[in-house]
């Protein structure tokens, strides 16, 4: 994998088309959004992420990108802006945002949960501002890419079997939903051999 740029990641992810608050489609779900902030790097560009606290009600100790549930009435792009400033005290006129990947639901914390593409200047030095939060930090995409970091393994729940990533970065083990996000920039941004 060649090193991408933020501009790489502009190229292949969908522009943002959920603009309006949007309704849960599952029975007692909720909305939430993630930002999925990229800055170039010294190594290209690089993606936030934070460790959650074991404070957390669901995802305790776990690695994932800023966010959390939408309040009422609030866009999905306002809220995970809002939520990074709110975990990490990332600036709010900072994120440029410009797509969104894969929504997701889980039924592990009852989420629907949609990843908003964000253009950050630099990897901006961050800190926790929540005891949600015990550690913020940036990862090279090129690390995720690199060999015996990623791993796959086949998980059974409520007798139906899916695949689960995971990334072994940063000291970090990076897994579940984060895991499937990263996934899945990874693949836009491979280019796939043409047949012919």
């Amino acid at each position: 994998m060649a090193t991408p740029l933020v501009v790489d990641v502009r190229r292949v992810v969908s522009p943002i088309t959920t603009t309006e608050p949007i309704e849960p489609t599952f029975q007692g779900s909720r909305v939430a959004a993630v930002l999925v902030a990229v800055a170039d790097g010294e190594h290209g560009a690089e993606v936030l992420l934070t460790r959650r606290s074991m404070l957390v009600g669901s995802h305790k100790g776990q690695v994932s990108f800023p966010g959390g549930r939408i309040d009422e009435g609030e866009r999905v792009v306002d809220a995970a802006v809002r939520e990074a400033h709110e975990e990490v005290g990332l600036d709010r006129e900072l994120p440029e945002p410009f797509g969104e990947l894969s929504h997701v639901f889980t039924d592990v914390s009852n989420s629907y949960i949609v990843p908003v593409v964000a253009a950050v200047v630099s990897p901006l030095p961050l800190q926790p501002t929540s005891t949600e939060v015990t550690r913020a930090f940036w990862v090279p995409l090129t690390a995720f890419a690199s060999p015996g970091v990623h791993r796959v393994e086949w998980w059974t729940r409520g007798g139906r079997s899916h695949e689960m990533h995971f990334y072994d970065v940063a000291d970090e083990n990076v897994w579940g939903l984060t895991a499937t996000i990263i996934t899945e920039l990874l693949a836009l941004l491979t280019p796939t051999p043409h047949a012919g």
